[in-house]
């Protein structure tokens, strides 16, 4: 019986079928999981596999990059500050749109597995949320809540409120595909009473919030006069 021959890729196609088989690999197994072992789920030698990644880490790092900052869109930015819309209309448009980027069985499970054996991945990626989403987020809530815009920086503790919602929304698509929970709400319905339950909330709690963290933020948002 005649061994198959390797099917030969162009380089390009080659790297992509590697970094997509890492994806998948690493997301059923763990970043333990050994380069041998995925290399053989590959259907390559690991020499081959180290042409193209010249160690394991060079391999998470570009994991990492595909499935992390790859994904992330600045145009989500841009929806958030859009006060065309009320708060309500952004904040679910935004979920919807990230979580169809991000809250898919392989992001979830390999950041779960980041946090577990590899913590820097998910340092660099809830960096990345701290520093681009979640002063915008803040700022929007302090508008929404009738303040004016100022130059008072949003504080450890704001940013600590507005993720209570981020972390819950996220949890609810951990429990899906880490878990496995067969949940009967639809993910989108889950979204819509958060955010609904959320704002009541900040428009009560936020401004105490303010006083004590950010006093010089507690400006009344002038309202153009009709006519």
């Amino acid at each position: 019986m005649t061994q198959r021959k390797r099917q030969r890729l162009p380089p390009a196609d080659r790297e992509r079928q590697i970094i997509e088989g890492a994806i998948a690999y690493f997301a059923e197994t763990g970043f333990s999981g050994q380069t041998r072992e995925l290399s053989k789920r590959l259907g390559i030698t690991q020499p081959l596999l180290y042409r193209y990644f010249e160690n394991k880490q060079a391999l998470i790092d570009r994991v990492y990059e595909t499935v992390f900052a790859g994904r992330w869109d600045p145009s989500w930015i841009a929806l958030l500050q859009d006060r065309s819309l009320p708060l309500r209309e952004r904040l679910i448009e935004f979920y919807r749109r990230y979580s169809e980027a991000t809250y898919r069985p392989e992001w979830i499970r390999i950041y779960m597995h980041a946090g577990l054996s590899s913590p820097t991945l998910n340092r660099r990626y809830i960096q990345l949320v701290r520093r681009e989403l979640m002063p915008v987020y803040c700022r929007e809530l302090r508008h929404h809540c009738g303040l004016a815009d100022t130059e008072v920086p949003v504080t450890e503790q704001e940013i600590e409120f507005v993720w209570s919602l981020h972390g819950g929304i996220f949890y609810q698509a951990m429990r899906r595909h880490v878990y496995r929970t067969r949940i009967q709400v639809d993910f989108m319905t889950h979204v819509t009473y958060a955010v609904d339950t959320f704002l009541a909330g900040a428009e009560v709690t936020y401004p105490k919030l303010l006083k004590e963290f950010a006093p010089g933020a507690l400006v009344p948002l002038q309202r153009k006069k009709a006519g």
